[in-house]
This record gives C-alpha cells, sequence and structure tokens, in this order.
C-alpha cells in the first residue's frame, strides 16, 4: 500500500483507486486470516477467498431488497484485480515463491447487466428526483414530529448533493473532494473546477438551478458553521466532510420524498448514467457529454472532434431535466 500511495503522488493512480486498493487488500486479508502466512496460500485458498468475497454481503445497502445482497459481478471483478495486483507485487518483492494467482479456478465473471440501482433513470424518474431537491432547496419542510436546530437542517445540502449528480453526472469521489474554493463566477456564469482521475481537471457550468442552491447551501454553510476549518464543500452538521457512503443515504432521504410511482432505487454511479443517458438522448453534442463526464476518450458515445467555444455553457442551460419550470439558463449568483 505504500508504493500505491506513492504513485498518487506521480498521478499515476488517483486517490480514489488507492483507497479501493486499500480496502479490498484489508477484506482480502480478513478472509485469508491476519495469521495466514502468504507464501502457504494455494490457488485453492484464492479460490475460497474470491467466493468467500463473492457471497459477502454489499455493505453500502442494510436492505438485501435494495441491493444489500451478494456483491455485484463489476465488484467481483474489481476485488479480483486488486489480489491480482497484490501477488504481481508479491511475486516481485520475493514474498511469495509461487503466483497462486496462476492457479486459481474460479473465472472472472463477465459484468453482464447492471443492476437497477446503477442503470440510468427514466426521465420521469429522473425528474421526480430532480423535482425532490428542487422542492429542498425552495424551502426545508421540517418532517412532522421531527423540530430541530438549524444546525442541524440539511435540507439544502441534500437538495445540492441530488442536483449535482443528477445534472453534472460526477463520480461520487469528485464530489466528496470538492472544497468551497472550486466553485467559482466567470461572466456571471457559476462554474465547477473538478479534479477527476489521473490528476485531471474539468471546467463545467452549473445549470441555473443548480447554481441558485450551491447559493443558498453556501450562505447556510457561512452562516451557521462559520466556526468550521473544514473547506470542504459539503459537510455534515458537525462540520465534517461527507464519505463516500454518505452520499447514498442522501440519495435515499431525497428519494423518498418522490411520488411512489416515480420512484426508484439509484446509486450516485447510476445517477452519472442518468446525466449521460438524458442528455445525449436530447441530442446533446457528445464531446460536450465526455467533457462534462470527465472521460478521457468517449469511444462508447461515438466520434471525437475539436472542442467549440461556449458548447458546454449551451449545453448546461438546456438540460432536459430542469425543463419542468420552463427552460433555466446556466449561471445565476
Amino acid at each position: 500500500m505504500e508504493l500505491v500511495r506513492a504513485k498518487t503522488l506521480t498521478g499515476a493512480l488517483s486517490p480514489a483507486t488507492a483507497e479501493v486498493y486499500a480496502r479490498d487488500v484489508a477484506t482480502f486479508v480478513g478472509l485469508a486470516g491476519e495469521e495466514t502466512v502468504l507464501d502457504d496460500l494455494t490457488g485453492e485458498d484464492v479460490d475460497a477467498v474470491l467466493l468467500a468475497f463473492a457471497r459477502k454481503p454489499d455493505g453500502r445497502r442494510a436492505d438485501p431488497g435494495q441491493g444489500g445482497g451478494v456483491q455485484s459481478a463489476s465488484s467481483q471483478a474489481r476485488f479480483r484485480r486488486s489480489v491480482s495486483a497484490l501477488f504481481k507485487h508479491a511475486s516481485l518483492a520475493g514474498w511469495v515463491q509461487v503466483n497462486p494467482m496462476t492457479l486459481v479456478t474460479v473465472s472472472a465473471k463477465e459484468r453482464g447487466g447492471l443492476r437497477p440501482q446503477r442503470r440510468a433513470l427514466t426521465r420521469e424518474q429522473a425528474q421526480g428526483l430532480v423535482g425532490a431537491a428542487r422542492e429542498l432547496g425552495d424551502g426545508p419542510v421540517e418532517e412532522a414530529g421531527r423540530a430541530r436546530r438549524r444546525d442541524q437542517r440539511t435540507e439544502l445540502r441534500d437538495a445540492l448533493i441530488v442536483l449535482l449528480l443528477s445534472t453534472m453526472g460526477p463520480r461520487v469521489s469528485e464530489l466528496v473532494r470538492a472544497d468551497v474554493e472550486d466553485f467559482y463566477t466567470n461572466d456571471g456564469v457559476r462554474y465547477w473546477r473538478i479534479f477527476g482521475k489521473g490528476g485531471k481537471t474539468r471546467d463545467v457550468p452549473l445549470p441555473g438551478d443548480v447554481a441558485r442552491v450551491l447559493e443558498a447551501y453556501l450562505s447556510w454553510r457561512g452562516e451557521v458553521l462559520r466556526g468550521v476549518q473544514d473547506k470542504a464543500l459539503l459537510l455534515s452538521w458537525r462540520g465534517r466532510r461527507l464519505a463516500r457512503g454518505d452520499v447514498q443515504a442522501v440519495i435515499d432521504r431525497v428519494q423518498r420524498r418522490v411520488d411512489p410511482d416515480r420512484r426508484r432505487s439509484v446509486t450516485p454511479h447510476g445517477l452519472r448514467h442518468t446525466t449521460a443517458t438524458h442528455l445525449l438522448a436530447d441530442a446533446v453534442d457528445m464531446d460536450a457529454v465526455r467533457r462534462v463526464l470527465g472521460h478521457g476518450d468517449l469511444a462508447t458515445l461515438g466520434r471525437y472532434r475539436d472542442e467549440l467555444p461556449g458548447e458546454l455553457e449551451v449545453a448546461m442551460r438546456a438540460h432536459p431535466l430542469l425543463r419542468e419550470r420552463g427552460v433555466s439558463g446556466a449561471g445565476g449568483v
């Protein structure tokens, strides 16, 4: 893990990737047994670990009926890659004489179809979620019998999280890493400088409705949490930066405000798919979508071409998920 962290300093790996490696290695140690000698592990032993991980409950959701069952195929493939990388390093370092990954019989599963929570929401479902977030942003409504202090009312923050995920499609790691200073105004338009994978950055304009919720949240944050030194954009009411796992809880909380007929569980990554799907379905230029999402090459969405001035502003100003109240202009402070 020291080698992995060193690679993050050179930009060869993102901090999020290093975090995943660390989690997978810790999981591997737990499943194999902390007292186990690495060089004693056989192909059969690693097979048993891979199968044990596959059957391990998905801790992101407590309810098995809501995605908390066994690990998805993509998670199993990721864990296998992490274990393989560990043994590759162990072989080079001389920790093992034979790499047991060459002897495993459990084959890597193909990803196959996405779980429902990872698929894009339909337009109706997405607009239901966006609408619920808008209502929170317009005026927080206290739940019956749950009066709280103003510093514990996080409705504006929750609205901002859902709107950013639904309309701009950032990776959840990009969202929780965001700082207040990453948001700036240029010619009356609010931009988010997103720090993505491999040290790459992209500046994406915020749709007008999202910019207005951002301003309201920053005002609340500055007034109520003025003593907090953390520069993070998204804070708990205790003044701590939100973690990746907190974001799913926020989405689920906002979803409960959506009409049941328009409600469907979704992960942060599913909202990233939602952004791409509806921008493309609305004939937004594919290269603009590539840049919004932060991909170096969006071959799956079509051709790559030179950038055109102003196309991101046009794309976000006419966002298809923000039209229930009419066309919304980008920006607005």
